[in-house]
C-alpha cells in the first residue's frame, strides 16, 4: 500500500509535477536549539501516536521469531534491468527499495497513519507544521559503514527532486527550504502551505550515500549494485532471471522498537516467470516458499495436490481493513474517442461484472463502487452535511447528478438485463452524437467509427475483456485486444500510449500528496505520472489541495468523499471489483505471527521454523 512506503512503485502501479509551486532552495546554517519545540519520538498524522517512546516492538509482530533461512518468491514479469527503483527509466528488480534502503521514518501498520524515528532518533514539528526537523541517530550507518548524516538526507532529497521519478517532485512539491544544521540535523521548511502530510511523507524519503553517488551518474546506474542503509544487501543475480538479499549482520538498526521481529531472513531471493501458470505450478513443486493469488479461479480449482493434502502447504484467506482503492477499465480521456463523459458512462453498461463474478470468479468478488473502497472515505447515498457543504462551493462547475443521484455501476443483479443495459448506453450515444450504419456505431456527423484498443499484458485478463467486447460489438462499436509483455506495457503507460488499460489505484486510510499524481491537472501530460485518466478538471484541482490541507481526520473524510463523488460521477473509469481478504499459500516452513494488523500480510514480519 501506498502509505506504508507511499514512494513504491510496480508494474502495475506505475508513476510534472508542481515544483514550480515551491522552488526548493538548500543552504547550510545554524537554528537556535530554543526556537524549536520539543523533540519527539514519532508523528501521526492526525490524533495521538499509539506507541509510546522507546516501545519494545509493535503488537503485530513477534519480537522472538528467530533469525536464519532463505524466503524463496517468485515474479511474474519480463525481467528487471536495474537496481534503481527511483528513476523513471528501466524496470528495477523486486525488493530493492523495500530491503536496501532505510528512511528517516518508519509507519506502523496498525493506525491510519503515524510514523516513528528509523534514521532520524527524534523529529521537531510546530503546532502549525510549517517545518519539520529531523535529528539523526548518531549510528545510523550505511551498508560500507560511513555514518549516515545530514548531508546524505539533503542529497537524497535534492537528487531525488531533479533526477528521480517525477513523482518525486509532485509529492514534495511545497518543500520551500532546506537548511542542514549539522551533520545529524536537518530542518525543511514549507513556505505558504496547509500541507500537514509533509513532515510524514519527508520522513519517508529514502536515504541515499552521497559518496557513493559522487562519481556516479543517478538514472543510468543500471545493474551497479548499490549502497544502502537498510536491513539486506543485494548479494547475487542473474539479470533479469533472479536477484538474492542477504541480511546485514551488522545492521546497525536490528534493536530498535520499530525493527524488533522483523526483517527475519538471512536470504530473500526472487525468480521471475514468463508465465503466472509455470510460477503456480513451480510453487506447488517446491521451487519457492509463498504464493499471493490474484486470481479467483486459481484459488477456487488449482490449489490442489500433494502438498496440500499432507498438509505441507497451507492455504488461507486472512480477512484485512485496509482500503481496497479502485481496480477498473481506465479510460485515456486524452484520446478523442473518449473525451465525452457520456460515451464513457455508455461503455460502463456493457461490462457484466454480475455474470463475470458468477461464471469467472466463483463469486468470491464484490463490486467497487468507490475509489476509497473498503473504508470510511467512501462516498455512499447523497452528500449531506459537511460533505455538501463542500460541494455547494462548486456546485455550478459540477454535473447536477453529483447532488441528486448515488453512484452506483451499471448491472445486471438487480433484475435488469444485458439488453436492458445495452438499451441505455444506445441513448446514451445518440445523446453523444451517435448513430448505427450499416452496422457500426459512427459519430453523425463525422463519420468517425466508435472504436478503441484495450492494451493488457495479463493474459488471464482477456477471459474478462473478451465478453466485455462482445457486448460492445452488439452496440457497433469496435474494439480490439492487445496483449503486450511486461516492460512493453510500462513503457507506453508512462507514455499514456493507450486507448484503455486495466489498472490497480491503490489508496491508503489517509490520503494526501499522492492524490496530486492521480488526479491533479498539472500532471496530465507529465510522463510516467499516476494521472492515467488525464483528469483535467479544476474542480478536482481544488479538491485535491483541500484533502492535502485537511486539518484533522473528521474534516479529511468529508473532503475525500466529497473528491470521491466527482471522480465518480466524471465517469473515467468502469469499476471492477475488490476483495477483503489477502489470499495467500505457503510451505510449513514458514510462520507468521499471530496478530495480523489492519493492513494485512507483511511478510516481513515472517520467519523460517528453526
Amino acid at each position: 500500500m501506498i502509505k506504508t512506503r507511499k514512494a513504491a512503485f510496480s508494474l502495475t502501479s506505475i508513476f510534472t509535477s508542481l515544483a514550480l509551486m515551491a522552488a526548493a532552495a538548500t543552504s547550510v546554517a545554524e537554528t537556535p536549539a530554543a526556537s524549536t519545540p520539543a523533540p519527539v519520538h514519532g508523528i501521526a498524522m492526525h490524533g495521538e501516536l499509539k506507541y509510546p517512546e522507546n516501545f519494545s516492538h509493535f503488537d503485530y509482530v513477534n519480537p522472538d521469531a528467530p533469525k536464519g533461512g532463505t524466503l524463496r518468491m517468485s515474479v511474474v514479469a519480463n525481467g528487471f534491468d536495474s537496481f534503481n527503483p527511483f528513476v523513471i527509466r528501466g524496470v528495477a528488480a523486486a525488493g530493492v527499495s523495500t530491503y536496501v534502503y532505510d528512511t528517516l521514518l518508519e509507519s506502523s501498520a496498525d493506525e491510519p497513519f503515524s510514523e516513528y524515528g528509523l534514521i532520524a532518533g527524534s523529529v521537531e514539528v510546530p503546532e502549525d507544521r510549517s517545518y519539520v526537523i529531523f535529528n539523526l541517530r548518531e549510528q545510523a550507518r550505511f551498508q560500507d559503514g560511513e555514518p549516515i548524516t545530514a548531508e546524505d538526507v539533503e542529497f537524497s532529497y535534492r537528487i531525488l527532486t531533479t533526477e528521480g521519478h517525477p513523482f518525486y517532485r509532485n509529492y514534495y512539491a511545497d518543500v520551500s527550504k532546506v537548511t542542514v544544521e549539522n551533520s545529524h540535523r536537518i530542518r525543511f521548511d514549507f513556505g505558504a502551505t496547509e500541507n500537514r502530510e509533509l513532515p510524514l511523507i519527508l520522513g519517508q524519503m529514502p536515504v541515499m550515500p552521497a559518496h557513493y553517488w559522487a562519481d556516479r551518474k543517478f538514472e543510468g546506474n543500471g545493474l551497479d549494485v548499490p549502497v544502502g542503509s537498510g536491513p539486506y544487501r543485494i548479494d547475487s543475480y542473474e539479470a533479469g532471471r533472479s536477484v538474492t538479499y542477504e541480511r546485514v549482520d551488522d545492521y546497525w538498526a536490528e534493536d530498535l522498537g520499530i525493527r524488533k521481529g522483523r526483517f527475519n531472513f538471512d536470504r530473500i531471493k526472487y525468480e521471475y516467470y514468463n508465465d503466472d501458470t509455470v510460477a503456480l505450478e513451480s510453487f506447488k513443486a517446491g521451487n519457492f516458499d509463498l504464493r499471493v493469488e490474484t486470481s479467483a479461479k486459481n484459488w477456487a480449482t488449482a490449489y490442489t495436490g500433494r502438498g496440500f493434502d499432507n498438509g505441507e502447504i497451507t492455504k488461507e484467506a486472512v480477512e484485512h481493513h485496509r482500503p481496497s482503492g479502485m481496480q477498473g477499465f481506465v479510460f485515456n480521456t486524452r484520446k478523442a474517442v473518449f473525451k465525452d463523459p457520456k460515451v464513457r458512462r455508455a461503455l460502463a453498461y456493457a461490462f457484466d461484472f454480475e455474470w463475470a463474478n458468477r461464471n469467472l470468479f466463483f463469486d468470491q468478488y464484490t463490486r467497487t463502487d468507490s475509489y476509497f473502497e473498503n473504508s470510511d472515505l467512501a462516498s455512499s447515498g447523497l452528500p449531506s452535511g459537511r460533505e455538501l457543504e463542500i460541494l455547494e462551493t462548486f456546485r455550478d462547475q459540477l454535473n447536477p447528478a453529483v447532488f441528486t443521484e448515488t453512484y452506483t455501476p451499471p448491472t445486471t443483479g438487480d433484475g435488469t438485463s444485458m439488453r436492458d443495459n445495452l438499451r441505455t448506453a444506445m441513448q446514451l450515444l445518440q445523446q453523444a452524437g451517435y448513430s448505427v450504419r450499416d452496422g457500426k456505431m459512427v459519430h453523425a456527423e463525422t463519420g468517425k467509427p466508435l472504436a478503441f484498443e484495450v492494451l493488457l499484458f495479463q493474459k488471464s485478463f482477456e477471459r474478462v475483456v473478451l465478453p466485455f467486447r462482445q457486448n460492445l460489438e452488439r452496440l457497433g462499436i469496435d474494439v480490439s485486444v492487445r496483449l503486450v509483455d511486461s516492460n512493453q506495457y510500462v513503457q507506453r503507460v508512462r507514455d499514456f500510449d493507450f486507448d484503455m488499460i486495466t489498472q490497480v489505484l491503490p489508496q491508503s486510510d489517509s490520503p494526501g500528496n499522492e492524490q496530486r499524481e492521480y488526479w491533479h491537472s498539472s500532471n496530465v501530460d507529465v510522463s510516467g505520472s499516476r494521472n492515467y485518466m488525464g483528469v483535467s478538471d479544476p474542480v478536482v484541482d481544488r479538491l485535491v489541495e483541500m484533502v492535502i490541507q485537511a486539518p484533522d481526520r473528521d474534516e479529511l473524510v468529508y473532503r475525500v468523499r466529497a473528491l470521491d463523488r466527482v471522480l465518480l460521477h466524471g465517469h473515467y473509469v468502469i469499476p471492477h471489483w475488490h476483495l477483503t481478504r489477502d489470499r495467500v499459500a505457503y510451505w510449513n516452513k514458514l510462520q507468521r505471527p499471530e496478530v495480523t494488523p489492519k493492513n494485512g500480510i507483511d511478510l516481513n514480519n515472517w520467519w523460517v521454523k528453526p
